[in-house]
């Protein structure tokens, strides 16, 4: 059999088209020609069959238009009709958001999908907040899926500037995109009152619409994150607002409003706020251990920002504990720090905390829940089954340098808004650490005590011993991990693997099924261990860049800790640093990925939706 080769030329099909270009701009061989208007386009038959399934059905066999001399279009704009021709002729599409509605137009109507997909692309490129809206409805009423969904995002992102700038164009969206707006999960910088507003003055100027219609718009909004007087105010502002779907769901957000306590464990969509859990709260802290201060920074996870809540808390604190439940911030217990009477910038600390505060993001406005009942400071906190549980810990007698452990375990009933006891741990502890996996807490190292312990500071840091104690008290900090089952309600503390390392001061977090501990106070290396509940056993990792304590520890949504700032020891002082590390659990890998705004230690971390 005779071998032979085929090859292809990739000029030939342009020169093919370059060929058909030049015969159309000089008029010959024309077999047809398009009118729209008061415009003629002289064209091929051919070249317009091969390239539109529109062409190839109207010059079909057995129509009329087969043989015809002229074929008239009045669907179309002359503008229209030329971009595609020329993008038939040429494989160029020219347009601008100006002339896109008619090329998409025409291509749509010509069935050159090509066409349709290249205007798709310009506009999901294009998005911004001059051009979201317009294409949104040009998107809408093309059927252009993947334009139209970008589109909404883009208005939902945009919306603080639409509703300044632009509101008319906002008035003048289509309905579906519109409610897909008001469905989002974030929309930054717009309270929900304004989206309210804007239901309403869309309703007035595209109505009037079915009941049905209405009510499917309305409740997308999201009534509980308005204030009780604005939902009163609202009741009574528009027809639209009086029907029984929207006033049920009006007196459903004045009936949250009234749980107190119990909003956190009976959030709904309703109120639940429309930003994504991307923040990490840095809730106290300062540039040393003795001078915390009561703000509160956040993390943006997505851009490695650090900004400033508005609101600090009450309060300064340290060695307090905080966590989240239902978009709530909890920040309780720790040591109070005044400043001391007639000297200014003096900082004493004056009592062991019990308090315990609540901060509302929604509303950005903190309030003083039901304190515990135990005063503790250097304990650990640890939400189970929307549940706070608070455990061991000391506390200092008023009036004495005297210095009592806990081995208590209470925890938080937020439908009564009030503590109970728990199961108490088997010795008094504190400085250790506690992690959640599944139903189950498990608590590690600190120093085991036992009351009425006076402990004296101690200059310096010795490398085998935490300070916080006195020298006449040898104890060293535990190795021990103790387990309990939250289900099983009234079992005791049970043991499990130690770990390799006695900490004290250090962190455990939860990542992927596994629990690690991670550095504590004067640790003499900086090793951290990972901890497989299966096998119940210990297992040593990569070190941490440096030998820091005193940090804040998060654990982001992507599967990393984040660690912020801390302390290390630098030719034999305590050096407050700034540094952000990362550690990737799947590398076993350490990074430092950004920087704090200014040395931090003593601060805690937890994640919060926040509005922007």
């Amino acid at each position: 059999m005779e071998s032979y080769s085929l090859l292809y030329s990739s000029s030939h099909r342009t020169g093919l088209l370059s060929g058909f270009q030049r015969l159309r701009s000089e008029a010959r061989m024309c077999d047809v020609v398009l009118q729209t208007g008061e415009v003629s386009f002289p064209c091929h038959r051919a070249l317009l069959a091969s390239s539109s399934d529109y062409f190839w059905a109207l010059f079909g066999e057995t129509t009329a238009e087969r043989l015809a001399a002229s074929v008239s279009l009045p669907a179309l704009t002359p503008e229209g009709l030329e971009a595609i021709l020329d993008f038939l002729y040429s494989g160029w599409l020219s347009m601008s958001p100006v002339t896109l509605p008619f090329v998409l137009e025409t291509a749509r109507y010509l069935q050159v999908q090509t066409a349709v997909s290249i205007c798709e692309d310009f506009m999901t490129e294009g998005l911004c907040a001059a051009t979201c809206c317009g294409y949104a409805n040009l998107a809408e009423c093309h059927a252009l899926q993947d334009a139209l969904v970008a589109a909404n995002h883009t208005i939902a992102m945009e919306m603080r500037v639409l509703l300044w700038e632009n509101r008319k164009e906002l008035l003048e969206l289509n309905i579906q995109s519109l409610m897909a707006v008001l469905e989002a999960e974030e929309i930054p910088g717009v309270k929900e009152v304004e989206l309210i507003k804007l239901a309403i003055d869309w309703l007035d100027m595209n109505g009037p619409l079915s009941l049905l219609r209405s009510n499917h718009l309305l409740s997308h909004l999201r009534f509980g994150l308005v204030t009780s007087s604005d939902l009163v105010n609202l009741c009574h502002s528009h027809r639209v607002m009086a029907t029984p779907l929207i006033r049920s769901q009006l007196t459903q957000a004045l009936e949250y409003h009234r749980l107190g306590s119990a909003q956190p464990i009976r959030q709904s969509r309703q109120s639940s706020l429309r930003a994504l859990p991307n923040r990490v709260l840095l809730v106290g802290g300062g540039s040393s251990p003795d001078s915390p201060e009561q703000q509160v920074l956040t993390f943006d996870l997505r851009n490695r920002k650090f900004s400033s809540l508005s609101y600090g808390i009450p309060r300064r604190l340290k060695n307090h504990c905080v966590c989240t439940i239902g978009g709530f911030l909890f920040v309780i217990g720790g040591e109070e720090v005044v400043e001391e009477d007639g000297d200014v910038g003096e900082l004493v600390t004056v009592a062991t905390s019990n308090h315990v505060w609540r901060y509302d993001p929604r509303f950005g406005c903190w309030e003083e829940v039901d304190p515990m009942l135990e005063r503790r400071t250097q304990f650990t906190c640890c939400v189970v089954e929307d549940v706070i549980y608070a455990i061991g810990g000391q506390y200092t007698r008023p009036g004495t340098n005297t210095h009592t452990s806990l081995a208590s375990v209470e925890f938080y009933n937020m439908a009564e808004g009030s503590w109970r006891r728990a199961v108490t741990l088997p010795c008094p502890l504190h400085g250790h650490a506690s992690a959640v996996l599944g139903n189950a807490i498990y608590v590690s190292g600190g120093i085991p005590g036992n009351h009425g312990i006076l402990r004296r500071r101690i200059q310096g840091g010795i490398q085998g011993r935490n300070p916080g104690f006195t020298q006449g008290d040898q104890r060293e900090s535990s190795r021990e991990v103790l387990y309990w089952e939250i289900s099983f309600g009234g079992k005791p503390w049970e043991k499990r693997a130690s770990m390799s390392i006695a900490r004290f001061g250090h962190r455990m977090a939860t990542l992927n099924g596994y629990i690690y501990a991670l550095l504590g106070m004067y640790e003499p290396f900086c090793d951290i261990e990972k901890y497989d509940p299966q096998a119940d056993h210990w297992t040593r990792l990569r070190p941490l860049l440096i030998g820091s304590f005193s940090y804040g520890l998060a654990t982001a949504p992507s599967g990393s800790l984040l660690l912020f700032g801390g302390r290390k020891w630098s030719r034999g002082q305590e050096v407050t640093v700034k540094s952000v590390l990362e550690y990737d659990a799947e590398r076993d890998r350490w990074k430092e990925i950004c920087q704090l705004p200014r040395p931090l230690t003593g601060t805690e971390c937890t994640l919060l939706p926040l509005p922007d």
